[in-house]
């Protein structure tokens, strides 16, 4: 299938124009002339080069992987269509929608632009991050442009040093059961699918702790109400938790935050502003 480089280049220029700051949680300056969105400010909300999303508006670009047009995607606001549109404009097929879709839809994405005081992601039933507000990125790290095993954070949890070490030394174990009895309940639902069996294999292969875990066989394990991070930046703080399913798409929208006035938003406040500062350096 051909890269239409052209008809690319004019689609994502449209559907950028259409696009208004509010929409993306931007706030419109009193400098703006033109309607919809700056290049920048698209290439920045994509996690790519401001170069790189320039030559793609100019039909001068190189081919974009599938990851980076889902990002696209996402920034955008595309819908399912726009977002298949999207992927055979540049030479892709469009996304396999069996199993758990990938794609968001703009309404959570809008949700995510307008908690800015809480931390918001959304995650697949294999718990890969799909999108992520910026105070989750300041809590959590970036969790995009991961593949293969990886994307899914249940894997990195178990299986690579560290990743444990955002959550208070006690409270671990317990995340450890409910993301396992999460990822049984998608087995028990969907095992057939390929990246479902994979991605248990390959656990139950590489982390003891994970396969000891599985063979409990525990199911719809009570979600955790209360969140206790460790941050670097602000140290210790606990958040409340909110988990919301969409059945539909096999995803979850997760809030994390804190009531105004309590020591733990102070300090979800204080990270945006630190996160800020450090970006403007």
């Amino acid at each position: 299938m051909p890269m239409d480089r052209a008809a690319l280049a004019d689609f994502l220029t449209r559907r950028r124009d259409a696009l208004q700051p509010s929409d993306v949680g931007l706030t419109a300056g009193p400098r703006r002339r033109a309607p919809g969105l700056r290049r920048e400010e698209i290439a920045h909300l994509t996690g790519m080069s401001v170069d790189y999303y320039a030559r793609l508006e100019q039909a001068r670009s190189p081919q974009p992987s599938t990851q980076m047009l889902q990002a696209l995607a996402r920034t955008l606001r595309l819908s399912r269509d726009e977002t298949d549109h999207l992927h055979r404009l540049a030479g892709h097929p469009a996304p396999d929608r069996t199993g758990s879709s990938r794609h968001v839809r703009p309404v959570l994405l809008h949700v995510l632009d307008q908690l800015d005081d809480c931390a918001a992601f959304v995650c697949s039933d294999l718990d890969e991050v799909l999108a992520q507000n910026r105070l989750s990125v300041l809590l959590q790290g970036d969790h995009s442009g991961r593949t293969g095993l990886r994307a899914s954070s249940t894997y990195t949890w178990f299986t690579e040093p560290g990743a444990q070490d955002g959550i208070v030394a006690e409270d671990r174990p317990e995340h450890s059961r409910v993301r396992v009895a999460d990822l049984r309940a998608t087995w028990s639902r969907r095992h057939g699918d390929a990246d479902v069996r994979s991605l248990v294999d390959a656990l139950v292969a590489d982390s003891p702790e994970f396969a000891q875990i599985w063979e409990r066989h525990e199911v719809g394990v009570k979600h955790l109400q209360h969140k206790r991070f460790v941050h670097p930046r602000i140290g210790e703080l606990t958040v409340d938790c909110e988990t919301l399913a969409t059945d539909e798409d096999g995803q979850r929208l997760i809030i994390l935050g804190a009531a105004p006035g309590t020591d733990a938003h102070g300090k979800l406040q204080l990270l945006r502003v630190l996160g800020d500062q450090s970006l403007e350096v």
